[in-house]
């Protein structure tokens, strides 16, 4: 369980063990938008089983980033180009780190689902944001 929830010991790795996690899914930008879809449901179904499996990670300790494998993920998903993979990871690290809305509600609650849903949150706001951008030739 742990395996999964620090993604294959990154999230032991220091600094920003957070900011590990979500550059370790980078490489599904050179797969087709719907692969890194497929694999943010994966990570947020996998996440979320092994989470629920060990009692110390409630607390969403550092180690856990199979969240931000998820959120990463998501936001990748809406990326289609250089500028998109990058404008992904940045606004996905942004609402991640300063929560806003319901991003910061997500983090207030308990448990596995309040330590992968507002990384979930995070990334699909990311390419909620990427979406829009699109009509101006940003993705």
């Amino acid at each position: 369980m742990k395996a999964i929830a620090s993604l294959g010991g990154i999230g032991f790795l220091k600094p920003a063990p957070g900011t590990w996690g979500s550059a370790a899914v980078l490489p599904l930008a050179f797969l087709p938008p719907w692969a890194a879809l497929l694999a943010g449901v994966l990570f947020t179904a996998l996440g979320y089983w092994a989470l629920t499996r060990l009692p110390e990670a409630a607390a969403d300790p550092g180690w856990v980033v199979v969240d931000e494998a998820a959120g990463q993920s998501l936001a990748l998903a809406a990326a289609t180009g250089w500028v998109g993979v990058i404008l992904a990871f940045v606004l996905f690290r942004l609402f991640d780190i300063t929560k806003p809305g319901p991003v910061g509600w997500a983090d207030r609650q308990k448990g596995p689902f309040g330590v992968m849903a507002d990384d979930v949150i995070a990334g699909a706001m990311a390419a909620v944001v990427i979406l829009l951008l699109a009509p101006f030739g940003i993705r």
